[in-house]
């Protein structure tokens, strides 16, 4: 038998050392030693191989586009949407879609493979929409791109949002999205997760939602976005974003809110970059900081992925494209410190995002797409310690990215030369 690509010596996250063997964009075989020809071989001598990384919460008609036309004074999500709004009409096809696609090269870089972009719905030109749909069959042959149709001005607060949604959609968008948070009432909110829900459930198509990116310890919406999921029978195709209310809800309703969110199969997706950022601006000491509350919806069994959110937009000045800078933030604002809560972070980045966005074909199994991650690091506790260097990445067969090892060369007086390389223990 003979392969078109050997990735020998490969850890995988369980620890086993395999070799892994790839025909056109399959994994083919998984042994520990395969005694066969390919066209090439990688040696990965015993580094880390992943499935990619997955972004399940992205806005990449935004993307680096910080400081047009000015920069986020007040660090707020508000003046982030009213800053979106001044850019809005200084936006062109050309550059949304030349934005987008330099983040996507980014991306492959670190490995990046599979990304859930919301895309604002409220410009009646749909100008960002069909920027992003050129985009998705650009980048097909190495992403994954999904695109959210998100009314950003409220799918009621905008005149022509409802309208645009349904347009967008019937473009080819993949899922809906709503703010509900951000319409004039609550009881606007929640009106439109139940029309939201109702288009989605029409048309056969996922919903994901921001939900609840409030500082308001009233705030409900995911409760709704439960309650329609039940109703619609929506279950395991609908997600929640952000929930950063539910870090100041009263524990009472939250013992009563978290089995609802079980029960109805919705997954949750929190930013921690850009939540803990965002939120309690208007605290001052003790200053809450947006993250939902993560280990406590693990226990009941909820399906939770964490999230990039931003990379250099209104909203958020910093950002790599790096799903593990995502995890490491998170593990620390959530404080999931044990060995076994670091290998679900490290998890929460790769297959939970991927089961979240309903990537059956990713994942290190025969027969499943051969998209691949070689990292500097023994196992994801170090991958995330280290915010490991992505050596290779491998996409549906092909080798998109590679770069050398950077080790550093010590020569400290009075000691022997010696090679660093980073802490790997």
């Amino acid at each position: 038998m003979s392969f078109d690509l050997i990735v020998k010596s490969a850890t995988l996250a369980d620890g086993r050392i395999v070799d892994i063997g790839v025909n056109g964009d399959k994994i083919a075989a998984i042994d520990q030693h395969l005694d066969a020809e390919a066209a090439k071989t990688i040696d990965a001598t015993g580094n880390l191989v992943s499935s990619p990384f997955v972004d399940p919460h992205f806005h990449m008609d935004a993307t680096l586009s910080y400081g047009i036309p000015r920069i986020n004074a007040s660090g707020t999500l508000l003046e982030g949407i009213a800053l979106w709004g001044e850019l809005k009409p200084l936006l062109t096809h050309e550059a949304v879609k030349q934005r987008a696609l330099s983040y996507c090269d980014w991306a492959v870089s670190m490995g990046l493979l599979a990304i859930r972009t919301h895309v604002d719905v409220c410009d009646d030109r749909l100008l960002a929409v069909e920027a992003l749909l050129e985009v998705k069959k650009e980048v097909a042959p190495y992403i994954d791109l999904q695109l959210v149709a998100f009314p950003q001005d409220g799918l009621y607060r905008s005149p022509t949002a409802r309208q645009n949604t349904l347009r967008a959609l019937d473009l080819g968008v993949d899922i809906v999205g709503g703010i509900p948070h951000f319409e004039r009432t609550m009881e606007d909110g929640r009106r439109s997760v139940t029309d939201l829900c109702q288009i989605a459930a029409e048309r056969g198509l996922m919903v994901d939602m921001h939900c609840d990116e409030t500082d308001d310890p009233q705030s409900r919406h995911i409760e709704q976005l439960a309650y329609e999921t039940q109703r619609l029978g929506l279950h395991g195709r609908a997600a929640g974003s952000h929930l950063t209310s539910m870090h100041s809800m009263d524990n009472y309703y939250v013992s009563k809110l978290l089995p609802l969110i079980a029960e109805a199969d919705l997954s949750v997706i929190p930013n921690p970059l850009i939540n803990i950022m965002l939120q309690g601006r208007h605290d001052t000491y003790p200053k809450r900081r947006g993250m939902t509350r993560v280990p406590e919806m693990l226990r009941y069994g909820i399906r939770v992925g964490w999230g990039q959110d931003c990379v250099l937009d209104p909203w958020y000045s910093l950002g790599t494209a790096d799903m593990l800078d995502v995890a490491f933030m998170g593990l620390h604002v959530a404080q999931m410190s044990s060995p076994a809560d670091m290998r679900h972070c490290f998890d929460m980045v790769t297959r939970v995002n991927a089961e979240i966005m309903g990537l059956d074909h990713l994942g290190i199994a025969v027969g499943k797409t051969a998209s691949l991650v070689i990292l500097d690091a023994g196992d994801p506790i170090e991958a995330l310690r280290l915010r490991a260097e992505r050596m290779c990445v491998i996409a549906r067969g092909k080798v998109v990215a590679e770069r050398p090892r950077r080790d550093t060369t010590l020569s400290i007086h009075g000691r022997p030369a010696s090679i660093n390389r980073r802490h790997k223990i």
